[in-house]
């Protein structure tokens, strides 16, 4: 029976092995950083850099002793300038307000109210008609219900 038993207890170890757990795979994880972390160091020591030294931020980061710096943008101020005035005039196009470029960085420009598109009116016949078949719809449902 004893044999039966540790049989069992072998495949259940190797089952085990399979399907690693998620804490299982958080550990290997951990470890794995800190092999990474291990062989960057020794490579840094070996090569006698050590100005790139880092220490861990305790999340499992590691945070770098040279200040990061900032890329410049690859865009000049000139060219944001003409992409945004751009954009405000398609947008005072599709407001139906009148876009004037050289106008739009002047203070007047911005206080001024934008002109409302004129609302369209139907006319009286085209009313008539929506009336008259509205009519006919609810005197439709009225008499099914009878």
């Amino acid at each position: 029976m004893s044999g039966v038993l540790t049989d069992r207890v072998i495949q259940l170890k190797v089952f085990d092995m399979s399907s690693p757990t998620i804490s299982q795979l958080t550990k290997a994880l951990r470890i794995q950083e800190q092999i990474e972390k291990l062989e960057a160091e020794l490579r840094s020591v070996l090569s006698g850099s050590e100005s790139t030294a880092s220490w861990s931020t305790g999340n499992g980061k590691q945070a770098s002793a040279k200040p990061k710096v900032k890329k410049k943008s690859g865009m000049s101020a000139e060219g944001r300038a003409r992409i945004a005035a751009a954009q405000r005039a398609r947008w005072a196009k599709s407001k139906g307000e009148v876009a004037d470029t050289a106008s739009e960085t002047s203070s007047a420009a911005k206080e001024t109210k934008p002109a409302k598109k004129k609302r369209r009116k139907m006319s009286a016949e085209a009313r008539q008609r929506i009336i008259d078949a509205q009519k006919k719809r609810w005197a439709k449902v009225k008499a099914s219900k009878k």
